[in-house]
């Protein structure tokens, strides 16, 4: 009992000094040897399961405790280390030609396919000073075996056939083993068309059989070229005077190129211009005199611009002549060429496809042309053959002739339309336009409508589609005008007329000093003004020919028909003051020449600043009607009626107060029948008749269109009958003068004196009560 009595001492006193041993070290550390050691939590063992970092962590010992890191392509994220892809963060991390592969931790980069490292090694990393560099396939070995060439590209290669060689399945290179490139001459019998495919060191070269040709393209197909077109074998009604040595010329070049194998290189751009010289002679000569020579002219066109348009060298050329104006493009190449395509002139645009230039692929010749020829007096030739068109219907053409020509041999129908925008020579706003095309198999030549049809048209152009090609034009359906005529004729007779009674009138006013007053200085401008308005009028309203001398005309009308309105503007001002307000003042010479020509010119300048092209039309030398620039003369013009139908009512209601008080024992007949006369000619003066036609310049053959034409032609002879005829002192200087033809004896230089003076008196008296002549 007493020895477990000890032991058990022992043992209490063990356990105390153990505990005591372990509660006297602080934490992160333990009891070794009776010393406190670091305990180290990085070194794992049975109390540890995993590493406490947790992963893609380093766990670092510190004295008395640890710390983690995360590793080398990780990041610390809601407290724990995630892995970074680094392919997906940085693209270009393993530069050009290689891939980027994600592992964890860090990343791989491996070279594409066709590629190889600078150092062999299969993978690497950035700042490894490893690239990826390409392996040449075709130093290994032959890849392409005969009659191919191997060629190495950028991580890879391509087999290419040898000159005159070709694979079967009709593609141009190949990569894959299996395939093997053939002689053209052996898989594709009909290469050539229509000639014998030969074999050669530089590949295989055509030999055209007579009447083909592929105009000296040696590899290209055989395609059919006639030249009786050339031949000067026509009769009498077709042939073409003066045009033998050019048939003969393209005669012999078109056999060169149909009856030899290896035909010599023709210069095309020569040809053309010796083409384009014929078509200037035989348009100026007037000699396509009827509908057969038309037929065989256009024909010769046509063939000619088929022969000559492969042998230009320039993918696209445009020339211009005197009477006409030519745009051609050719494309080139092995490969059918696709795509639309414009052509443009001055007068006509085609848009078309060079799918259908070229043709079916299986006849393409190695080229496809496109040529658009338009005409620029043809037109009067060809119109009045309208036996293909619609019976009982009169028409004109209101285009330009054009020639459209292709490679392509069969355009008889076409699968896809072409589209023809041809511009009118005539504006008109009807809808009366048809498309046609020059049908030489009919009656000799006639203009017929037959697959062409309009898709637009507006004042200026037509837009047509044509299922086929051929020479192209647009006519315009005619519609009876009534009286045309009469109009006509009332304008020449009654501005013919004014512009006599003007000439006498602006000699009265200037040359009679007796009547000489501000107002009829009035008079003698508005009289000069609308003297050479309708001089003008008369001479160049309708040459339209000369675009700048029309624009001139179109001008000079403005300014002289705006002058003569503001004449007669200060003509009612003055009439206004003299009747109603009674002023014996009057205008000062200047500003009357200021408002009377000033105002006109500053209208005029503006209006050719802002729009030159305004000035000419296709129709008539005046104003255009489009874009509303007409209001450059009708605005000024609106408000100068407005304010002398003002002074008109005024003038009128103060004349008929007057007659009703000038006599009383007059009639009432011959007072209206006065009342009447001077209302007339006052409307004629303050120029109130323009309100019934501003617009005239157009056709129409309404009541408003006769008395507009009938008041304003004879407008010169009312002035003249009311300021000269129905002036009493006027009439006496008239019959001064005539008397002094009549009676030899002259008055005494006393007496012409005395009585000039006293009829000047008389008049300044007249003047100064401000009465109306009348």
């Amino acid at each position: 009992m007493a020895s477990r009595g000890k032991l058990l001492i022992v043992v209490l006193h063990l356990s105390v000094m153990t505990v005591l041993s372990h509660t006297t070290c602080p934490k992160g550390f333990h009891l070794q040897k009776q010393q406190c050691v670091d305990y180290d939590e990085c070194e794992f063992d049975e109390d540890y399961e995993a590493n406490p970092c947790g992963e893609n962590a380093e766990c670092i010992n510190t004295e008395g405790s640890f710390y983690c890191h995360c590793a080398d392509g990780a990041v610390l994220s809601a407290g724990t280390c995630k892995d970074v892809n680094e392919c997906v963060e940085n693209g270009d991390i393993c530069g050009p030609n290689a891939k980027c592969y994600n592992t964890i931790p860090y990343y791989s980069c491996i070279c594409d396919d066709g590629f190889i490292t600078n150092t062999g090694a299969e993978t690497f990393r950035q700042g490894d000073n490893v690239t990826c560099r390409d392996i040449d396939e075709c130093q290994t070995s032959n890849l392409c075996g005969q009659n191919a060439a191997c060629v190495n590209t950028l991580g890879s290669f391509y087999c290419a056939c040898n000159p005159g060689f070709r694979l079967r399945s009709g593609n141009t290179n190949f990569s894959e083993n299996g395939e093997q490139c053939e002689d053209i001459c052996i898989i594709d019998m009909t290469i050539c068309g229509n000639g014998t495919c030969h074999h050669e060191a530089s590949g295989h070269y055509c030999a055209c059989h007579a009447g083909f040709t592929n105009y000296g393209n040696k590899e290209a197909r055989c395609t059919e070229l006639s030249c009786n077109a050339f031949k000067n074998d026509k009769s009498p009604d077709e042939k073409l005077p003066g045009t033998e040595d050019v048939m003969r010329l393209m005669e012999s070049r078109c056999l060169e190129l149909t009856e030899s194998e290896s035909p010599a290189e023709l210069d095309g751009e020569a040809l053309l211009e010796r083409l384009l010289s014929m078509i200037d002679e035989l348009l100026s000569s007037g000699a396509l005199t009827d509908n057969r020579k038309v037929s065989t002219f256009l024909d010769l066109v046509e063939t000619a611009m088929r022969m000559i348009g492969p042998l230009i060298k320039l993918p696209k050329i445009k020339k211009s002549s005197v009477h006409s104006e030519l745009e051609l493009q050719i494309r080139r190449g092995a490969v059918l060429p696709k795509g639309p395509v414009t052509l443009a002139s001055r007068h006509a645009q085609l848009n078309i496809s060079l799918e259908t230039a070229a043709g079916e692929a299986s006849f393409y010749p190695g080229f496809a042309t496109v040529s658009l020829l338009s005409y620029k007096n043809l037109e009067g030739s060809t119109d009045g053959f309208f036996s293909g068109m619609e019976k009982n219907k009169s028409f004109e053409i209101n285009s330009k002739v054009v020639t459209a020509v292709v490679s392509n041999r069969d355009t008889s129908h076409l699968n896809e339309p072409v589209i023809l925008t041809l511009y009118h020579l005539k504006q008109s706003n009807e809808h009366n336009h048809t498309c046609v095309y020059w049908d030489s198999t009919e009656g000799g030549g006639t203009w017929s409508a037959r697959g062409c049809s309009v898709m637009e048209s507006n004042a200026d152009y037509t837009v047509c589609s044509c299922n086929h090609l051929s020479s192209f034009a647009v006519l315009m359906a005619l519609h009876e005008i009534e009286d045309r005529f009469d109009l006509q004729l009332i304008t020449w007779v009654g501005l013919s007329l004014s512009l006599l009674c003007l000439f006498i009138c602006i000699l009265t006013f200037s040359l009679v000093r007796s009547i000489q007053s501000p107002r009829t200085t009035i008079h003698l401008h508005l009289c000069i003004s609308l003297f050479i308005a309708n001089l003008v009028f008369l001479a160049g309203i309708s040459r339209t020919e000369n675009r700048l001398g029309c624009a001139v005309v179109a001008g000079l009308l403005h300014y002289f028909y705006l002058a003569a309105f503001c004449w007669m503007c200060l003509e009612g001002v003055q009439l206004f003051r003299m009747v109603v307000l009674v002023f014996n003042t009057n205008f000062k010479t200047i500003p009357m020449l200021a408002v009377g020509y000033g105002v006109p010119a500053v209208i005029v300048a503006v209006s050719a600043i802002v729009n030159a092209k305004g000035y000419g039309t296709k129709r008539h030398c005046w104003l255009n009607l489009e874009d509303a620039f007409i209001w450059s003369f009708f605005g000024p013009v609106c408000v100068i009626i407005i304010i002398n139908i003002f002074f008109f009512l005024i003038t009128v209601w103060k004349l008929a107060q007057k007659f009703s008080s000038l006599n009383p024992d007059l009639t009432n007949l011959r007072k209206i029948k006065a009342f009447t006369i001077t209302a007339v000619a006052q409307l004629c003066v303050l120029g109130t008749m323009w309100i019934f036609g501003c617009f005239q310049f157009d056709e129409g053959t309404s009541a408003m269109t006769y008395l507009f034409t009938l008041l304003n032609s004879l407008q010169g002879v009312l002035l003249f009958i009311m300021h000269c005829l129905l002036s009493k002192q006027v009439r006496e200087e008239y019959g001064s003068f005539l008397s002094s033809f009549c009676a030899p004896q002259k008055k005494k230089y006393s007496e012409f004196t005395s009585s000039q003076a006293s009829k000047a008196q008389t008049s300044k008296s007249t003047q100064n009560t401000g009465e109306s002549h009348i």
